[in-house]
């Protein structure tokens, strides 16, 4: 067993492989890592992403398939959420939460900015892998999407090299595969971080095997102006950041984009919708902590 630990994306990375060419392997998923960096990021000028929205409202630009696969998936979930919006970049980056210039947009900036949000306004066309942002101000935001999508397709390498057990974690972000033989059960242990406590205090433990474990929070980045505490998740129909007793959310799913998209569908609901939403969603558990209690799935029971 080797493991690995990056700092990248903005965030702490722990790679973990059982493999007799575990240094090799992990090698190589360092190398795909910068690549994708490179290639999904909003917060690098440089990125592929970013040279799509420096043409908003321009023309279209031809990109990598994998990038392409992910706007189109991000622009499908968007158009049927209420939460979920990969056009919503121009909100981020004038809030800016998370970082040292963040602050309060006024009222009107925020009705302007919203204009330029609409999932619509993304012009996609499949054969010649092209996007393009139909108005000038436009900014794609892949975060709420990026690190699940980049978690399968590290999966999917490990597969291919036949890797009999792995952890990767995404700054919280978490996929295992194969067996954990550290533990009689060949089950993961991954903790589920109590919000109220410092970085790695666990609320629970749950025992898995290949799956998918995405956390989304409101404790962690956070902008406090005239002793009001203004988090990092913004809701994007209104441009301010989501009202709400849940302090976070976690799910539990096969693909790792599955928990991305439902984290972010599902934070800005009630304790109780979440629920009802996860009781009538196959192939998704999930965990809520709210300030006053923590809620399970069904399934959760027989993960622990």
């Amino acid at each position: 067993m080797a493991t690995r630990q990056l700092h990248m994306m903005g965030t702490i990375i722990d790679l973990l492989v059982e493999h007799k060419k575990a240094e090799e392997i992990l090698d190589e998923l360092e190398t795909r890592l910068r690549i994708y960096e490179k290639r999904f990021s909003a917060n690098d000028p440089s990125s592929e992403l970013m040279e799509i929205n420096h043409n908003a409202g321009i023309q279209k630009v031809v990109v990598h398939p994998d990038l392409y696969e992910l706007i189109k998936l991000g622009k499908e979930k968007s158009l049927t959420s209420d939460y979920l919006n990969i056009a919503i970049g121009p909100l981020i980056q004038t809030w800016r939460i998370g970082f040292s210039d963040a602050k309060v947009p006024s009222d009107d900036e925020i009705k302007t900015l919203l204009v330029n949000t609409d999932p619509r306004n993304i012009l996609l066309h499949d054969e010649e892998h092209s996007v393009f942002l139909t108005e000038k101000g436009m900014l794609l935001d892949l975060g709420s999407l990026a690190k699940g999508f980049i978690a399968d397709l590290l999966v999917a390498y490990l597969k291919l090299e036949k890797v009999t057990g792995a952890l990767i974690n995404l700054g919280g972000n978490v996929v295992v595969l194969g067996t954990a033989k550290q533990h009689e059960d060949g089950l993961w242990r991954v903790g589920i971080q109590d919000p109220s406590k410092k970085r790695n205090q666990t609320s629970l433990v749950l025992k898995l095997s290949n799956q998918s474990i995405v956390t989304s929070g409101i404790y962690e980045r956070s902008l406090i102006k005239e002793n009001k505490c203004y988090h990092h998740i913004i809701n994007p129909k209104t441009g301010y950041p989501i009202e709400t007793d849940v302090l976070s959310l976690t799910i539990i799913s096969k693909k790792s984009v599955d928990g991305e998209i439902w984290t972010t569908r599902l934070f800005g609901l009630t304790s109780t919708e979440i629920l009802q939403t996860l009781s009538l969603t196959p192939g998704i558990e999930g965990i809520i902590i709210t300030t006053e209690e923590i809620l399970l799935s069904d399934g959760i029971k027989d993960l622990m």
